[in-house]
């Protein structure tokens, strides 16, 4: 055997390695990108067991938001705190519309999610006044989707 039929072999093995391992990097890549999905699922569900135990873990909170949802008159500190809850709430929803966007989120699962975001919009008429107020505080296709949940952009 010659040193060009070497160099040949030589090169092929080289070119060979360089396709696996081309390959596993996409394989790789791949896992990263499954396995940063499953966790970003994750923290958005943490997001809402973040928020809940405000309402379960306080009477006082829970009152006023009752109370905000009947569309009783409240302190000014009970205001701030619903505001701020709001802001959160909101805040949550808009991060899940953003992940359905991407992908993360099948047309049925977000579809359930918007039925539960507009259930809750519909009972609390503090939330039109309160969206009104800060919806520019928002991304405009959020903003669009939750304009389209109150009817159309009426503010």
């Amino acid at each position: 055997m010659n040193s060009e039929n070497l160099n040949r072999w030589l090169t092929l093995g080289a070119n060979i390695g360089v396709l696996i391992g081309i390959m596993l990097l996409i394989v790789e890549l791949d896992q990263n990108r499954d396995m940063m999905r499953a966790q970003i699922r994750n923290e958005l569900a943490r997001g809402v067991s973040d928020f809940l135990p405000s309402i379960i873990d306080n009477r006082e909170f829970a009152d006023a938001l009752a109370r905000a949802g009947a569309g009783e008159s409240l302190t000014a500190t009970e205001d701030l705190q619903i505001n701020t809850w709001y802001d959160l709430v909101f805040g949550y929803w808009q991060n899940v519309h953003y992940q359905y966007r991407e992908g993360l989120y099948d047309e049925s699962e977000f579809s359930r999610h918007t039925d539960a975001i507009s259930a809750v919009l519909r009972e609390n008429p503090r939330s039109y006044s309160y969206w009104c107020r800060e919806r520019l505080h928002y991304s405009e296709l959020f903003m669009e989707f939750i304009d389209d949940l109150f009817g159309g952009p009426s503010c």
